[in-house]
C-alpha cells in the first residue's frame, strides 16, 4: 500500500511542477509568437495544460482513496484486498496463484488481478473449499478455492 501511495504522490509532484513551472513557461513563449488563432506551441501548450489538470485530479482523488482504505476492514479468513489465493481451475483442470491488488498494480499475465476485475470480484468475500464461476467473453470457469493467505497473514510474516 505504501508503494502505491509513494507513486501516486511522485507522480503529482512531477506533474504539479510541470503546470506551475514548465507549462506557464511555454505558454508565455507561444504568446510571444503573436497571432494565437494560429498558434499551434500555444493550441499544444494549453491542451497539455488541460490534460495534466484533469490528471492530477484523478490522482488526487485515488490518492485519497487509497488513504481511506482500512486494512482491519478487511476481513480474516476471506479472499480480499492483498491476498494470495491459489485456485483450481475445474474447467481446464490447471493450478492457479492469483495475488489481489489495487487497480494500479495489477498485472495479469503475473498473476495479480485487481479486486474490481471480473477474476477479483468473483473471489472477493470467498473462503477456501468455496466455488466460484467466473465469466469471461470464452465462456463460464469455475475455481475452486484450495489455498488462501490474507494480508493480515501476509503483514505478520507468514
Amino acid at each position: 500500500m505504501l508503494d502505491i501511495k509513494k507513486k501516486l504522490e511522485d507522480e503529482i509532484t512531477v506533474l504539479q511542477y510541470e503546470l506551475r513551472n514548465e507549462l506557464p513557461k511555454e505558454i508565455l513563449k507561444a504568446r510571444a509568437h503573436g497571432d494565437l488563432s494560429e498558434n499551434a506551441e500555444y493550441h499544444a501548450a494549453k491542451e497539455r495544460q488541460g490534460f495534466v489538470n484533469a490528471r492530477l485530479g484523478q490522482l488526487q482523488k485515488r490518492l485519497g482513496e487509497i488513504s481511506m482504505i482500512d486494512l482491519t476492514k478487511i476481513p480474516r479468513g476471506k479472499v480480499g484486498l492483498g491476498s494470495r489465493v491459489v485456485v483450481l481451475d475445474l474447467t481446464k483442470d490447471e493450478t492457479l496463484t492469483y495475488y489481489l491488488v489495487t487497480s494500479e498494480e495489477a498485472d495479469a499475465p503475473n498473476g495479480r488481478v485487481s479486486t474490481s476485475s471480473p477474476i477479483g470480484k468473483c473471489m472477493l468475500g470467498k473462503e477456501v473449499g468455496d466455488t466460484v464461476k467466473l465469466v469471461v467473453p470464452g465462456g463460464a470457469r469455475e475455481l475452486e478455492i484450495l489455498e488462501l493467505i490474507t494480508i493480515h497473514d501476509l503483514t505478520k510474516g507468514e
